[in-house]
């Protein structure tokens, strides 16, 4: 019998978190999985722990707690045998606002949430994805993804201190991935656009017939988690044609400047996915 696949997400109790156990309870490369499910709602978890025909642990905590990664390790020890061969970063946030309205107490949230959270998680369980890759027999890729965000490439007007937190988390990405290479250790980066959830509810582009097709569904990001993490790729856009935003602001940083100086879509003022 092969060892169990454990795979632990944080912000699981919706959206993307949530698409993203209902995908991997599928299976992952015929393998038996087990799920760690992160998040502040333990009711939430628990609805869904109840619905996967996995073993799940659910985890009800607030990532911006001290002490978080140390109890998220906790569990993982205890009840998975130390194992995790998927983590997924998955818990972030947004509040609109310019940053002469908003200040540095706005990018520090963003910071807070998006980038230190994450890097104090990851920095935590390193150790653990370390030595289930040393004693990885079945061939199964052990990995991390970060949730980023095509903001992560092109920022806009009132979103500026989410890109500062997201551009942050993918430089780190490609750094980690080259420090973690060589400890069998692979870091993915799914860097979604517009995406229905219960924080980006994407109200304005989908009651726009010509704005509709840019707004994504949580099961496609997490068939690109999937992609990341067990399939190894460096990074997906969700849509895939948002590269071409990427694409551009390296190509004609002016022309990009110009498209996105009207500030984009107000889809939410507020709004915290986890």
């Amino acid at each position: 019998m092969p060892e169990p696949y454990v795979a632990l997400i944080t912000g699981a109790s919706a959206g993307i978190g949530e698409a993203t156990a209902r995908r991997l309870a599928r299976g992952v490369a015929g393998a038996d999985t087990e799920l760690v499910l992160v998040a502040r709602r333990e009711d939430r978890l628990q609805q869904l722990a109840s619905e996967l025909a996995v073993r799940t642990t659910v985890v009800p905590l607030d990532l911006l707690a001290d002490d978080a990664p140390a109890k998220i390790r906790g569990a993982l020890e205890s009840e998975h045998a130390g194992r995790l061969h998927l983590l997924v970063n998955n818990a972030g946030a947004a509040w609109r606002g310019s940053f002469a309205d908003t200040g540095w107490a706005n990018v520090e949230r963003h910071l807070k949430l998006n980038l230190e959270a994450p890097l104090r998680l990851t920095h935590e369980l390193l150790p653990l994805l370390r030595s289930t890759a040393r004693e990885n027999t079945s061939g199964r890729r052990v990995a991390i993804v970060n949730i980023a965000s095509t903001a992560a490439r092109v920022s806009r007007p009132n979103s500026g201190s989410y890109s500062v937190s997201k551009f942050a988390l993918a430089g780190w990405s490609d750094a980690l991935h080259n420090e973690e290479a060589s400890h069998g250790v692979h870091v993915g980066m799914v860097l979604p656009g517009f995406v229905k959830t219960e924080g980006f509810p994407a109200t304005e582009l989908l009651s726009n017939p010509a704005t509709r097709w840019m707004v994504s569904r949580p099961e496609r990001v997490a068939e690109a988690v999937v992609e990341t993490g067990p399939g190894g790729k460096a990074e997906r856009y969700v849509p895939r044609p948002y590269w071409l935003a990427a694409a551009l602001r390296i190509l004609v940083p002016g022309l990009v400047r110009r498209a996105t100086s009207g500030g984009g879509f107000t889809t939410a003022t507020s709004a915290r996915d986890d």
